[in-house]
């Protein structure tokens, strides 16, 4: 994948969210740690609707849900507030499942693509391979 100078990407788990700035020129990736969102996870209730659900048995569960709302609100605001141009999302297949439950419009016009892997413990050097291999 060959992303564009300035994408955003997103590095997501059930409990992480890192945030990269790609400055390299195509084809080359470049990423650059940005600080820490520090987006509130609280109030954020994703996981409620599945408090009965046999899919959901487990508390750390319905948290992780949670957290993926809250990340999928933090982008939705930054993407409306036009902060961001081009997102690459990257997260594992259930995390990144839930974010697309609350994907807002113009987040979904400015998404560059999405990579189904859990890479929040990764390098930044091999979080760019895994750019360039998908």
């Amino acid at each position: 994948m060959i992303l564009q100078n300035g994408t955003l990407v997103a590095v997501i788990d059930g409990g992480t969210m890192r945030l990269f700035h790609n400055r390299g020129r195509e084809p080359q990736i470049d990423l650059v740690s940005l600080p820490d969102s520090g987006f509130d996870t609280e109030n954020i209730g994703s996981g409620g609707r599945h408090r009965s659900s046999a899919a959901n048995p487990d508390a750390s569960r319905l948290k992780e849900d949670d957290f993926a709302a809250a990340a999928a609100d933090y982008l939705n605001r930054e993407v409306l507030a036009g902060k961001v141009e081009h997102l690459l999302v990257i997260a594992d297949p259930r995390t990144l499942g839930e974010l697309r439950r609350h994907y807002h419009d113009a987040l979904k016009a400015k998404l560059a693509g999405e990579i189904a892997k859990d890479l929040t413990g990764h390098s930044p050097e091999a979080i760019a391979e895994a750019i360039v291999a998908a």
